[in-house]
């Protein structure tokens, strides 16, 4: 195996390992993309197990049953008329185990037979390795592959979205690509199931707006994002039927409002930085977004001046009190404000 590189290179070492056909020994999978994830992870499978004999060469273990000696078993267990063996460990997090147990694993890594191949992934869990516990660290970052599957950028997804809609037979414009990317959560786990709707859906070969927006559902965040676009464009009545589509979708009012607030924070954040020679990987720091968002977000938030977002600010946490202290309707709350952040807009 090739020796473990710079975390942030460990894709380009997987894809490496892949493609000469040469595995690893030990892979730690995590990130936002998920889709990637169980991308790559299919393709280590399909490399490694032949389906006459998978089944003996396969092993798996979750965090509901995971023991120590049950992946040590699974390890030392021998390829059954084959070459490899493949053991994949979902959620479970190395780093929290008693001291005793760190200290088997330390070794245990160094150890793992040529014929194995062992993948630790993460969805759900977050991968926050504890360098405090120093030899177990140095074992993974030394005999492991950390492999970090993160959103990827715009142009990447709008070719990928082609892509996939050209694999189904249909045609998409760049344009409408990015507009369904626009209106998802930017993920291709989410892109992956909407492409197939649309596809699905559609009774030509041409893929136009009104097929997406009948059968997709926009995230949240992105229809807040549209909501405050229309309202730095001076369209209250546009900004108005993108709350009335949220409020269709069943989202709770209190979410919605956490969702502005949260938005004009993170414009009130990118513009602050972007004013003093700050950018992306600043933004996304400060406030726990990814890539992809952190840009949208500095992209967008000349559009109002910075006093805007302090009086937003405000008028958010306004609101907020008034939906928990008074009998009025939230939905009414909402639509008020909205107008008010219309009228300040438009005054500047």
């Amino acid at each position: 195996m090739a020796k473990k590189q710079e975390t942030n290179n460990g894709l380009q070492e997987l894809k490496r390992d892949l493609n000469q056909k040469a595995p690893g020994r030990l892979y730690f999978f995590y990130g936002e993309e998920v889709f990637l994830l169980h991308h790559y992870l299919d393709r280590l499978q399909k490399l490694l197990l032949e389906p006459l004999t998978e089944s003996f060469n396969f092993h798996k273990l979750t965090a509901e049953d995971f023991a120590l000696q049950s992946l040590m078993d699974a390890v030392e267990a021998l390829p059954m008329m084959a070459e490899h063996t493949l053991i994949v460990v979902d959620e479970v997090d190395v780093f929290s185990m008693d001291e005793g147990s760190r200290e088997k694993l330390t070794q245990f890594f160094s150890d793992i037979p040529e014929y194995c191949t062992l993948v630790f992934t993460y969805e759900t869990t977050p991968w926050k390795p504890d360098k405090r516990y120093k030899k177990l660290w140095e074992a993974v970052e030394k005999k492991g592959c950390l492999v970090e599957f993160t959103k990827q950028n715009r142009r990447e997804l709008v070719t990928w979205v082609i892509r996939h809609f050209t694999a189904l037979g249909k045609y998409i414009s760049q344009e409408l690509a990015g507009y369904l990317i626009d209106i998802t959560d930017g993920t291709m786990t989410a892109l992956a199931g909407e492409i197939s709707k649309i596809a699905a859906y559609s009774g030509a070969q041409e893929i136009v707006k009104s097929d997406i927006d009948a059968v997709t559902e926009p995230a949240l965040d992105a229809v807040v994002f549209q909501m405050t676009d229309l309202l730095s464009r001076g369209d209250f009545g546009g900004a108005l039927l993108k709350l009335e589509q949220l409020l269709k979708m069943q989202q709770e009012p209190i979410a919605i409002l956490g969702a502005v607030g949260a938005h004009f924070r993170r414009l009130s954040t990118a513009r602050i930085l972007r004013d003093n020679g700050k950018g992306e990987g600043e933004l996304m720091r400060l406030c726990g977004i990814g890539s992809y968002p952190a840009r949208r977000a500095l992209d967008e938030c000349g559009k109002f001046p910075r006093r805007y977002y302090k009086k937003a600010a405000e008028l958010v946490m306004e609101t907020d009190y008034q939906m928990k202290t008074s009998f009025d309707e939230k939905p009414r709350l909402l639509e008020l404000l909205l107008l008010r952040l219309a009228q300040e807009a438009k005054h500047g």
